[in-house]
C-alpha cells in the first residue's frame, strides 16, 4: 500500500475540525449516556459490555488488518503502533469492556463511537506504516523517549482508575459515589487525564500531524466531560472536596 499524503492530511484536519465542533456544540450539555443520560433514554439500548466491545474493537482490528497485509512497512512505525495505540485498544476492548459495570447506552452512540474508532485505526495505521518517515537515531531522540514515557503513564492512570470506578459498584448495582484514591485526590476525571495524558504522549513519540490529531480530538471529546462528571459530583454530593478539579491537578 502506498502512501496517500493528501488523504492521510484530510482526515487528520477533519479529526481537529470534527473535535472542535464537538467542543463548540456540547458546552452546556453532554452526550447522552452514562450519568448524563436524561430521563427518557432512547428505546434501543445495548448493555454496557457489548456496546464498548463493538465500539472499540475496530481501533484495534483495522491496524492488526494493515499490519499484516502490509509490504515494505516502516518497522519503526510497526512498533509504535503495536506498542501504542493497538496496546491502548487491545486493553480497551478485551479487558476494560468486558469488567465494565456501566449502564447501557444508546445504540446510535456506539454506532458513532465505532465509525470514529474505524477511521482513526484507518488514519494512525496507514500514517504509521506507510508514511511515516522514522530515521534510524529515532528511538534515542528524547521525543520519542519523551513521548513514550508520558503515554505509559497515561495508561497506567487510565487503567488504574477505572478500576476505582468500577470498584465502587457491585455487580448490577446503578450507584454513584464519590471515587477516591489514585489521581482522584486531584482531579474528578483522573480516568479521562490519564487518557489525553496518552494520547498526547504518543503524538509526541511519533511526531506527526495525524497523530496529533486524534490527540487534539481526544481533548476536545472527554475533556469537557471531566468537566460536566466534576459538577455532576459538585451537585450531588455536598460534601464533595473542595480542592479537587475537574481535569488538571490545581488548575482547572
Amino acid at each position: 500500500m502506498h502512501c496517500y499524503e493528501n488523504l492521510i492530511n484530510y482526515l487528520s484536519c477533519g479529526m481537529i475540525l470534527t473535535g472542535l465542533g464537538h467542543l463548540v456544540l456540547h458546552k452546556t450539555a453532554q452526550t447522552s449516556y452514562g450519568r448524563h443520560m436524561g430521563p427518557s433514554p432512547p428505546a434501543r439500548m445495548v448493555p454496557a459490555r457489548l456496546g464498548w466491545f463493538l465500539q472499540e474493537m475496530p481501533a484495534l482490528l483495522i491496524p492488526l488488518f494493515l499490519i499484516f497485509t502490509a509490504h515494505n512497512s516502516s518497522s519503526m512505525g510497526k512498533y509504535l503502533l503495536l506498542g501504542t495505540f493497538c496496546l491502548h485498544y487491545f486493553q480497551r476492548t478485551f479487558v476494560y469492556s468486558l469488567l465494565t459495570r456501566g449502564r447501557p447506552f444508546p445504540l446510535g452512540v456506539m454506532v458513532a463511537g465505532g465509525l470514529i474508532c474505524s477511521l482513526n485505526g484507518f488514519l494512525q495505521g496507514c500514517y504509521l506504516l506507510h508514511c511515516a518517515q522514522f530515521d534510524h537515531e529515532w528511538s534515542a531522540d528524547y521525543r520519542y523517549k519523551t513521548g513514550l514515557l508520558l503515554f505509559y503513564t497515561g495508561m497506567a492512570i487510565n487503567i488504574h482508575s477505572d478500576c476505582i470506578l468500577r470498584n465502587l459498584r457491585k455487580p448490577n448495582e446503578i450507584v454513584y459515589k464519590i471515587p477516591t484514591g489514585g489521581v482522584f485526590e486531584y482531579v474528578s476525571g483522573a480516568n479521562y487525564l490519564g487518557e489525553i495524558v496518552e494520547w498526547f504522549g504518543y503524538a509526541v513519540a511519533t511526531w506527526s500531524l495525524p497523530t496529533l490529531s486524534f490527540a487534539l480530538f481526544s481533548l476536545c471529546f472527554i475533556g469537557p466531560r471531566a468537566y460536566y462528571h466534576h459538577r455532576f459530583y459538585q451537585e450531588k454530593f455536598k460534601d464533595y472536596p473542595k480542592f479537587r478539579k475537574a481535569l488538571i491537578p490545581f488548575i482547572f
